[in-house]
Formats: C-alpha cells, structure tokens, sequence
C-alpha cells in the first residue's frame, strides 16, 4: 500500500495512443464531473520511479482537457497492488479532495491474503510507529520507537473473513496512510503479505505460486467534491480470486436469520 498524497504536476505534456486510450478507459470504474476512479491493474505503478516506463499518471492524459490539464492523482498504490486510485479533473476538485484524505475523511478498505493462518487475534487494531530507511537504492519501511526523529504514527484496523493453517483472507481498513504501511504491519503481528518478498512474505502457499503481492484496494469511499459522499469498489482480480479457491479461503456467508 501506498496512500501518500501524490505529488507532480495536474498538466505534463504526453500523448496517448489510441491502444493506451483504450486501456485507460477500460480501467475507469467511476467518473464524474470532478472525480474519476480507476482499477490500477498490478504491475502499473501509479507515477514515475525507477522503472522507465509508462505509469497510469501517463495514461490520465487520456482524459485530458482541451487545454492539455488532465486529471490529477490524489493518492497513490504501490506497483504490485491492485485496485482503486482516484483523480481530481479540475484544481478545486483536487484541493477539496487531498483536505479530505487529510482530514482523514476518506475511507479505504483493501483485501490481503496473509500467511501462516489468522492473525491472532482475528480481529483488532495494530498501531505501530513506522519510519523510512534506504537500503542502497531500496526504500524499506520499519516499525520504530514512537520517539525516533524520523518516525510517524501509523494505525491499521483488521479482520478475517476466512482462514485455515496456511493462510487467511483478510479486511483492512487503514486509518493512517503510511508508505507501505499495510504490508509492514501485517509483517510486524507476524502475518505478512503473501507474495511480499520485501517483509517476508510467503512465494508459495499449499504448493501453488504466489504471482505477485497479494494486496487489493477493494472500496474507497470520499465526500464528493460535487455533494454527498461517494463509494467505489473496484472487483477482485483474477489472479487473487483463483488464488483464494485454490487456498479454500472462500467467505462463509451466514445463514439468513
């Protein structure tokens, strides 16, 4: 998870080719006249990095207005996750819209499958300071001491929807929005990610390849700059939902009353 502010220009100049047109608005699953919410597939980061290639801030000029402004980035996800990410399409959109997320009026739930089994307990809290190191050119993210110069607050809510002895699939309802803020925390209560290499993460679960970090934003939901409050949710990719049959990780819906 990445749920920084994004940061970088509404307006860099890029064109779009038609076959990357497409594929933008394929990923669209919300739009309005201020906000547009995406499905970022896994393996697109949000914005530039190391990685020189296309990223989906490249691929919102798309939308761009005749005057060349495209939409804007409120928020980030790390490459490897998949799911919601939302764009203001005018200034007063984006500035109304980072005051939220600030506020901590926006409310995010993603799906994770962690390893080995539930967390103990199954449902709770996890708040644990968390600060950036650089290991060469690598950002890793650490739990520290509340005190240290460099560290931020940071607090996770949880819950199991389904488990056994390998793995479980979890809610997660981050309330702050630290880098890498969820993959660190289920690390840290000694459940992480599966797929995460990084924090120690399980590559394969009963046999069967873990194909990359096994993180999904499922919901947004954030007061529309337009009036109300607005939900988003984004459908669970492929490649989670087989791994969640093949993990017999399937919900267990309760008997209707």
């Amino acid at each position: 998870m990445s749920d920084r502010r994004a940061r970088g220009p509404a307006n860099t100049a890029f064109s779009c080719t038609p076959e990357e047109i497409e594929l933008a608005e394929a990923m669209v699953i919300y739009r309005d006249d201020h906000v547009i919410a995406l499905n970022k597939p896994a393996g697109l980061s949000s914005q530039g990095g190391r990685i020189a290639a296309k990223t989906l801030d490249d691929l919102l000029a798309a939308f761009a207005k005749k005057s060349g402004v495209k939409p804007r980035l409120i928020h980030r996800l790390d490459r490897a996750t998949s799911g919601v990410i939302l764009a203001a399409r005018s200034q007063p959109a984006a500035a109304f819209l980072g005051k939220a997320m600030m506020g901590r009026r926006m409310k995010k739930a993603y799906l994770a499958i962690v390893a080995p089994g539930a967390p103990a307990p199954p449902a709770g809290l996890i708040e644990a300071a968390l600060r950036r190191e650089m290991q060469g050119r690598e950002a890793y993210v650490r739990v520290s001491a509340a005190d240290h110069a460099r560290a931020k607050s940071a607090s996770t809510r949880y819950r199991t929807l389904a488990a056994n002895a390998e793995a479980a699939l979890v809610e997660l309802a981050p309330i702050t929005g630290r880098m890498h803020q969820l993959r660190v925390h289920l690390a840290s209560i000694g459940r992480p990610i599966a797929g995460d290499a990084r924090y120690g993460g399980a590559l394969v679960l009963r046999g069967f390849p873990v194909p990359r970090l096994m993180l999904h934003a499922l919901a947004v939901e954030f007061p529309n700059p337009g009036g109300g409050v607005t939900r988003v949710t984004a459908p669970i990719p492929a490649d989670m939902v087989e791994l969640v049959a093949r993990l017999r990780l399937e919900q267990k819906r309760e008997a209707p009353p």
